[in-house]
């Protein structure tokens, strides 16, 4: 993937993961999660995993939608379709 696509698919991801943390945790409490039964972690360490976690699901639904887009052919700036 070239750089500006890295761009276009981390910053709204990033913006996605941060305001979907923001919407679960205001609804749960951080230390009601309870992993695997009996694993507890602290306030911080949920609240980075689950903004981690909401940012890499997000990244991927942006890389996948930028993968899936048609790709147009390459234009100079009069307009003309590039060639070679």
């Amino acid at each position: 993937m070239r750089n500006r696509s890295w761009m276009w698919v981390l910053w709204p991801s990033f913006l996605v993961g941060a305001a979907a943390s923001a919407t679960v945790f205001a609804l749960i409490d951080p230390l009601d999660v309870v992993f695997l039964g009996h694993i507890q972690a602290s306030r911080q360490q949920v609240y980075a995993g689950g903004f981690f976690l909401f940012w890499l699901m997000s990244a991927l639904s942006s890389a996948l939608t930028l993968h899936m887009a048609p790709r147009a052919p390459a234009q100079d700036e009069f307009g003309e379709t590039a060639s070679g």
